[in-house]
């Protein structure tokens, strides 16, 4: 679920850059610090705006100003039992990887359907019903989320395709 947040983060700032366009400047580097970035709770997608950034601290010994800036940014965290789509990266026997943006998730044989089996013989290797579901590499699915698993520099999840209106979002070519 998107979610907005007010955050701080603190950004430091080299001698060489103070001057007149500080405040763009250290906007920039929290755009490249930031965006794209998992907390372990949540995936920052992209910042808003700037509320505040506080004037300058130096930090002793190293001559480096510290700003804290505070903004908004839009994050997704996945809970638990939400649907989502994604895109195959990766089939096996066991299962399948995905990625449903930022998060790689994995949906495994026993929460596939009985009626999609893997099928040794394909070249490239895929899951399938024999009619209208393939699940191979590059595939758009639609999966439901039972778990996830947070770390320090990212998330993880286990899916399901196991319900109705999960699976192949595309028929078979």
């Amino acid at each position: 679920m998107f979610f907005v947040l007010n955050l701080t983060h603190q950004v430091t700032l080299h001698p060489s850059y103070f001057g007149r366009n500080m405040h763009e400047l250290v906007t920039g580097k929290l755009l490249k610090d930031v965006e794209g970035t998992c907390t372990g709770r949540y995936f920052i997608i992209t910042i808003m705006d700037t509320v505040n950034i506080s004037e300058g601290r130096i930090l002793p010994g190293n001559g480096l100003a510290e700003f804290t800036v505070s903004y908004r940014a839009v994050v997704w965290r996945p809970f638990k039992g939400e649907t989502v789509d994604a895109i195959v990266t990766s089939v096996n026997q066991v299962g399948f990887f995905a990625d449903a943006g930022p998060l790689p998730l994995f949906v495994s044989s026993h929460l596939i359907p009985p009626d999609i089996r893997f099928d040794t013989n394909a070249t490239p290797p895929q899951w399938t019903n024999n009619e209208d579901s393939v699940i191979e590499v590059g595939t758009h699915v639609r999966v439901k989320l039972i778990g996830t698993r947070a770390e320090v520099g990212g998330m993880y999840a286990i899916a399901s395709i196991k319900e109705d209106y999960l699976g192949c979002l595309q028929a078979a070519s």
